[in-house]
């Protein structure tokens, strides 16, 4: 049975693999100071255009948001993030347990906008309340959707205005900027502190962290190692952000993913499938009859996200850099038939 349910149910990619393997034997600096972090953060600031950008390896995801958060909030502060962000539904309170309330948001694509900020810091307005101070995005959202350029360009604006720091959580980045015009460099400009995502785009384990807020950065590393996020063995990330980047790798690994996925969305639109929400990335949530869902789920895995009524349900498939085109094939000749 093949899996649609995630884009990190493989391994590793192979030049991943063979550079943790040829680089075994080398003796390092601990804690993030190897040769290959300082070569993989020397690609990582050419990529944003900032030789000085403060850049950080973390072994996954939500520790990444716990870290972030914390380092950004004093005590009484707080996030606003949608009601679909990763935050706010798959962190198990991870940011609530230490201290800082999520403001959720109910949106219909899983994006905010200044809105949304309006109606929330309005609510919360006095000291009997916590005091919205930081902007938690997703790009590519939860639901596979995208803030534009001038989308962003209105969020950031609106965080100058009214004092807030603007976070990107980038687990699927790869993704996004496969898709659209946007950079990384863009990203990084657009925010206080940008999340490349490794594990979902061909790496073993670990995100990046790409800084560009210096109030905070000063200190960052003491957080990390308050946290317990201070790997000795740091070389296992950097190796790997240094094959990422070294030739485009992480480029050509989301496009891959991003085309198997609008394979899919294709030929469903083209049988006249509605869905969820439009996507132009990886993650693709169409409509399907439950009596189809049942068939295809005999031989393939994937999310019943949500039901649409008595005998429709949006399910989510989500490809990878790994997909191979043959079970995209496969699934969509399970459906015409």
């Amino acid at each position: 049975m093949y899996s649609f349910k995630n884009d990190y149910s493989e391994g590793a990619h192979p030049n991943i693999l063979n550079a943790l393997l040829e680089t075994n034997f080398e003796q390092e600096d601990g804690y993030s100071l190897d040769s290959h972090s300082l070569k993989a953060i020397e690609y990582l600031r050419r990529e944003v255009n900032d030789r000085n950008a403060d850049i950080h390896f973390i072994s996954g995801g939500t520790q990444m948001n716990l870290l972030v958060i914390g380092a950004f909030l004093r005590p009484h502060e707080a996030v606003l993030a949608a009601s679909t962000g990763h935050i706010s539904t798959h962190e198990a309170g991870a940011i609530e347990a230490t201290g800082h309330k999520i403001i959720e948001i109910e949106t219909t694509e899983g994006k905010l906008n200044t809105e949304h900020l309006d109606v929330e810091r309005a609510k919360h307005h006095f000291e009997h309340m916590v005091k919205p101070k930081l902007v938690y995005i997703s790009n590519p959202t939860e639901l596979g959707t995208v803030y534009t350029k001038s989308e962003l360009q209105e969020l950031r604006d609106y965080c100058d205005l009214h004092n807030l720091y603007l976070y990107c959580d980038g687990a699927r980045l790869g993704s996004l900027l496969a898709a659209t015009d946007l950079t990384m460099e863009d990203m990084y400009n657009f925010t206080d502190a940008l999340f490349v995502g490794g594990t979902k785009n061909g790496a073993l384990v670990g995100e990046a962290l790409l800084l560009k807020n210096q109030m905070v950065s000063d200190e960052f590393r003491y957080m990390i190692k308050q946290r317990g996020a201070l790997l000795a063995k740091g070389r296992l990330m950097g190796i790997q952000f240094e094959e990422l980047f070294r030739d485009g790798l992480y480029y050509e690994l989301a496009d891959h993913s991003n085309k198997m996925a609008q394979k899919l969305a294709n030929r469903l639109k083209e049988l006249g499938f509605e869905f969820l929400v439009e996507s132009i990335t990886n993650q693709i949530f169409p409509i399907l009859p439950n009596e189809l869902i049942e068939k295809l789920q005999e031989e393939f895995d994937f999310y019943v996200w949500v039901p649409i009524d008595d005998k429709m349900s949006a399910v989510r498939l989500i490809t990878s850099w790994a997909t191979p085109v043959e079970q995209v094939d496969a699934f969509i000749k399970l459906i015409n038939q």
